[in-house]
This record gives C-alpha cells, sequence and structure tokens, in this order.
C-alpha cells in the first residue's frame, strides 16, 4: 500500500494543484498597493500612488518644514517631471525653532476628480506635528494628459483640511 501511494504522489500533488486553482479562481482578485515610508534623523521620505500606475515621492525636511513631491515620467529615458513644494509650517501651527516634531505616511483616497485640468492625486499625504496636536492632509495636483506628454511641471502641493489629534503639548524652557 505505501508503494502504491509511493508511486502516485506526483499525480495526487498535481491533482491538489489543479483543485487549489479551481478554488482560487471563484475568489474575489483585490489589488495591492504598496506604500514605503521612513525616516533618518530630522527627514522622513514616503511614496505614494498619484495616478494609475503613476507614484510620487515624498519629502519632508523636519528643519525647514519644506514637504516636496516627485514624480517620474513615464516617457523614456525615466526622468523625474513634475515637482511640487509646500512649507508646512504655518499649516501646522508651528515655530521651527523649537525643534518640530513630525511623523508622516501616505494613504490612498477616492477623492472626486471634476472636469478640471488639474485634479487631486489619489495619494493623501498626512502630516502629524506631536507639540502642536496638528494632523494636516495634502494631495498634488495632478493632470493625466501633461504627465503622458512628458512635460516639466512645477506647482504647490495642496492643503486638503487639518484638525487637531491632541491638546498641544507646552514646553517649559
Amino acid at each position: 500500500m505505501y508503494h502504491t501511494f509511493k508511486q502516485n504522489q506526483f499525480v495526487w500533488l498535481a491533482m491538489g494543484l489543479v483543485v487549489g486553482l479551481i478554488v482560487g479562481s471563484f475568489c474575489p482578485h483585490a489589488p495591492l498597493h504598496a506604500t514605503a515610508t521612513d525616516r533618518f534623523e530630522n527627514f522622513a521620505i514616503a511614496t505614494g500612488e498619484v495616478d494609475d500606475g503613476v507614484e510620487a515621492i515624498y519629502f519632508l525636511d523636519f528643519l525647514t518644514g519644506e514637504l516636496r513631491a516627485a514624480v517620474m515620467s513615464k516617457q523614456r529615458p525615466p526622468r523625474f517631471n513634475a515637482f511640487y513644494t509646500r512649507n508646512i509650517t504655518m499649516d501646522l501651527e508651528i515655530d521651527p525653532s523649537k525643534n518640530p516634531r513630525y511623523l508622516m505616511v501616505t494613504g490612498l483616497t477616492d477623492i472626486r476628480r471634476g472636469a478640471s485640468r488639474m485634479s487631486p492625486s489619489k495619494a493623501v499625504v498626512y502630516v502629524a506635528e506631536i507639540t502642536s496636536g496638528i494632523v494636516a492632509a495634502y494631495a498634488i495636483p495632478w493632470n493625466a494628459d501633461r504627465h503622458a506628454s512628458g512635460q516639466i511641471f512645477k506647482g504647490e502641493i495642496y492643503l486638503l483640511d487639518k484638525t487637531k489629534f491632541r491638546t498641544a503639548v507646552v514646553r517649559e524652557q
């Protein structure tokens, strides 16, 4: 009996794979979206989806409060062709000389895109400042036609909204 099973083990393995593939084909397929976020000392970096198949990279300089974004062109040779900036210190109501402490992540949103040539990106960048207790949501203005043409574009990152997530911390000096 063991000898018979040993001879047919590849048949059983093949049947298991076929059954698994059939069952798997009936399961709903969900797209996988990955973003990356990292930080080092006074600098943070994150990625986020701008449009279908297009991603931006976001940089936050903790010392200056400069939030920057860049998008890679689909044209050959690949190069960055869209650049965005915003100083977030006023948005988060902080004094840069007070050693701000930031957190930054990206997320996906489905903001309605009207008939305007410029629409908000799919990615939202969330920046929180710990001492002020404020978190702000940002997006970049996006034009798929301009991106497809490979034109260089420079613009400002939009502030979508902000809110307090905690009472501000008062530091004694």
